[in-house]
């Protein structure tokens, strides 16, 4: 597909999206391009929304302002993208609730470097490139933290994280913030090596749904079923995984429309069903992973001032009642 025929599909897709879709009945979910909402589609083509009583309208947006810009004016129901992005596009008077998480990076993301880098901390004064305001932003700078630096400390390169891939392949950077495939693509060079892999950072990047909380309470019973259907597209995975990847490869499309694809990205994730979602959201008593990673994120996006609502916390955005 030709870049203007996608701009005017992806176009038409959002003016759609934006007068009511379909069913005005229904919840519109948006997302991007993404191996981890392929279930979505599953729990659409199988029916399992309408069956624990909800209508869900599924629109992919690429645009992140966009997306997250819709949410907050009230233009979409839910948005999946990543924990740590939400925080920087909430307002005051707009409070956000996560309701569910979806997947965890395990390996599907990290940092490709240089083979004479050995550990984060040796990343000071090199050149890294990654792409500012992103998840490869946050993830570089948690990393940096714990090793005791900032992101003062090494050389930004500011491009995507395909572009970021491409240019540890060519050896014009020091290190690349990237994720499969340019991660692997990377490492197989002779002067590359993964030095820090998404599976040694549990929880770190982790995809979730988030809704306005006004929609939370309004919504509150679509929403429960919302979940109750997500949990029985993952149990269709594990019992019918060839129709289950062909499904989500038609559904998700773009650069995954190929099940064998969508099949291979799948292995850098995990799915998370209820009780993994259980264990991460925590209790307000005793937090999960999940609010370690939303204070890092609030803190670290403090710190390069994207944060736009004072006294922020994770236990504003966490929200277990949805997951009973």
């Amino acid at each position: 597909m030709n870049n203007s025929l996608k701009a005017t599909l992806m176009a038409s897709t959002f003016t759609a999206l934006l007068a009511g879709g379909a069913n005005a009945d229904a919840l519109k979910l948006a997302h991007s391009t993404w191996v981890g909402y392929g279930p979505f589609y599953i729990a659409q083509e199988k029916g399992f929304f309408t069956e624990e009583g909800v209508e869900i309208e599924l629109s992919v947006m690429e645009n992140t302002p966009i997306k997250m810009g819709a949410l907050m004016a009230g233009r979409v129901d839910l948005v999946a993208s990543t924990a740590d992005e939400f925080p920087t596009y909430m307002r005051d008077g707009k409070p956000l609730n996560y309701i569910l998480a979806v997947d965890n990076s395990n390996g599907g993301d990290g940092v490709v470097s240089n083979v004479s880098i050995e550990t984060v901390a040796d990343l000071k004064g090199r050149t890294v490139a990654f792409e500012e305001g992103s998840v490869s932003q946050f993830f570089i700078n948690a990393l940096l933290r714990r090793a005791g630096l900032t992101q003062d400390d090494i050389k930004m390169v500011n491009m995507t994280a395909t572009d970021a891939g491409v240019a540890f392949a060519a050896n014009r950077v020091d290190a690349a913030v990237t994720w499969e495939p340019h991660l692997s693509q990377g490492a197989s060079k002779d002067h590359g090596k993964i030095l820090v892999s998404s599976s040694e950072t549990p929880g770190l990047i982790v995809d979730v749904v988030a809704v306005l909380e006004s929609t939370a309470k309004e919504h509150e019973a679509e929403l429960k079923a919302f979940v109750r259907a997500w949990d029985r597209a993952l149990d269709f995975i594990d019992s019918n995984p060839d129709e289950a990847y062909t499904i989500m490869a038609n559904g998700v499309g773009g650069w995954l429309e190929d099940p064998n694809e969508f099949r291979a990205a799948a292995t850098g994730i995990e799915y998370l069903d209820t009780a993994r979602n259980i264990e991460m959201f925590g209790t307000p008593e005793v937090p999960g992973v999940l609010a370690e990673t939303v204070s890092n994120a609030i803190d670290i996006w403090s710190d390069l001032d994207r944060i736009k609502v004072d006294g922020l916390k994770a236990s504003d955005l966490i929200d277990t009642s949805f997951l009973n």
